[in-house]
């Protein structure tokens, strides 16, 4: 392949994936335009059905009893929920915090692993709890969240409206967004992913992925699915796309809010991210040999985008990347002629005006600090991405080589704060 041909082909990758997002930032201010209708009237119940709320917990002891107490404050009606912590394989004070939360809480029940059937992952700790819970709907809460509390009412009242969700998804918001740069840049990255990917692919197409905390499933469906994959890094995209194969669908539902943590240091997100890219790819190698197999054509399409983020997409921006340092050592040439510094500086203005349009439908976040954090994080917080993907790639070669052991616990660092 020449240089000309190279880069005109990085060239039309990268835009072909800006012009996609810029379909998807409409179809997320549609849909945040119809999902604003729909919050008040979908607060009252007909009924209300037996809920499981179960999160998974190993070595938490600095967030769970804030989190167990938000379960707590749900509205709902007591004798309808139950909370089941999986005190999985715990080594510091989770288990003697819950012990004192069944003390107030009556509705909290505490399913503990040990060791040798316990600290085998996320997946398999939700797998144990499973077991354990009564209720015909599962809501997953990551054992750092703190849901707002009418968070639950609304992912019920969602599902129960229609027969063909499998799931229903809610919003999750960083709790920490002020304690330093790095938080600010990751509140106005999951803020455009929520408002991009979730509501842009849920309006246009019924596509949304289970981010892993804030949803509800049908426990009916989980039983004929099998629970969680355990050999998943990234659990709850894996659960997303075998949900989509079984017929049902998945709603975002913007207004059901839960409150997170995030990474405040470089290396927790390094850590907490290269998981997420090594799970990710791990489904990408899964599912893509299995294309055909598949009956639901739009999550298909859905695997087919994750194989062109992170494998098209991201070989087309280290091949630009390579062919401009090549220039600039004199060693390449692109003989054709294009007015390439403007295309350049369009991409620039199509990434901020994106994310900021994104930040623009969640109160309080479109304002000039943001704007200029967007501005900045195209030059420093998105390029780790490069970085990230390397290392995953790096770390799946080396534990393929070394026919590596089963999934464990990646458990993100918390703070107190």
């Amino acid at each position: 392949m020449t240089v000309n041909a190279a880069f005109l082909a990085a060239l039309i990758a990268i835009w072909g994936l800006l012009f996609y997002h810029i379909v998807l930032t409409y179809g997320g201010y549609r849909h945040f335009s119809r999902t604003l209708a729909d919050e008040e009237s979908s607060v009252e119940l007909p009924f209300y059905p037996m809920v499981s709320v179960l999160i998974p917990a190993h070595n938490e002891e600095a967030v769970i009893g804030r989190t167990v107490d938000a379960m707590a404050r749900l509205i709902y009606p007591k004798e309808r929920i139950e909370i089941v912590v999986v005190n999985d394989d715990s080594r510091d004070r989770t288990g003697n915090i819950l012990a004192a939360k069944q003390r107030q809480i009556p509705q909290l029940r505490v399913a503990a692993t040990g060791p040798g059937n316990g600290g085998a992952g996320k997946a398999a700790a939700l797998n144990y709890g499973l077991q354990f819970c009564r209720g015909e709907y599962i809501v997953v809460y990551d054992a750092d969240n703190t849901p707002e509390r009418r968070a639950l009412l609304y992912l019920v009242g969602a599902i129960m409206k229609d027969r063909r969700l499998g799931a229903v998804v809610g919003k999750f918001r960083t709790r920490n967004k002020k304690a330093n740069l790095l938080t600010r840049f990751i509140n106005v990255e999951t803020l455009s992913f929520q408002w991009l990917l979730q509501a842009g692919r849920c309006h246009f197409w019924g596509l949304t992925t289970i981010p892993g905390t804030n949803y509800i499933i049908r426990r009916s469906l989980l039983d004929e699915l099998g629970g969680w994959e355990e050999k998943a890094l990234t659990e709850d995209t894996e659960l997303t796309i075998r949900i989509y194969d079984s017929g049902y669908r998945i709603y975002w539902l913007p207004h059901s809010v839960t409150w997170e943590q995030e990474p405040e240091s470089l290396k927790v997100w390094m850590k907490q991210r290269t998981r997420w890219a090594q799970g990710n790819m791990w489904i990408v190698w899964h599912y893509l040999w299995r294309l055909p197999s598949l009956k639901n054509v739009r999550i298909v399409a859905d695997v087919v985008y994750f194989v062109f983020t992170y494998f098209v997409f991201f070989v087309a921006v280290i091949l630009s990347d390579v062919i401009f340092v090549l220039g600039l050592l004199g060693a390449a040439t692109i003989t054709i002629k294009g007015p390439f510094l403007l295309i350049w500086i369009l991409a620039f203005v199509l990434f901020v005006a994106e994310t900021y349009l994104s930040l623009s439908l969640e109160r309080g976040e479109s304002t000039p600090e943001n704007l200029g954090l967007t501005c900045l994080m195209y030059f420093t917080y998105c390029q780790l991405w490069i970085v990230l993907i390397f290392r995953a790639s790096f770390l799946i070669a080396k534990r393929a080589a070394s026919r590596g052991k089963g999934v464990r616990w990646y458990k993100t660092e918390r703070s107190s704060g």
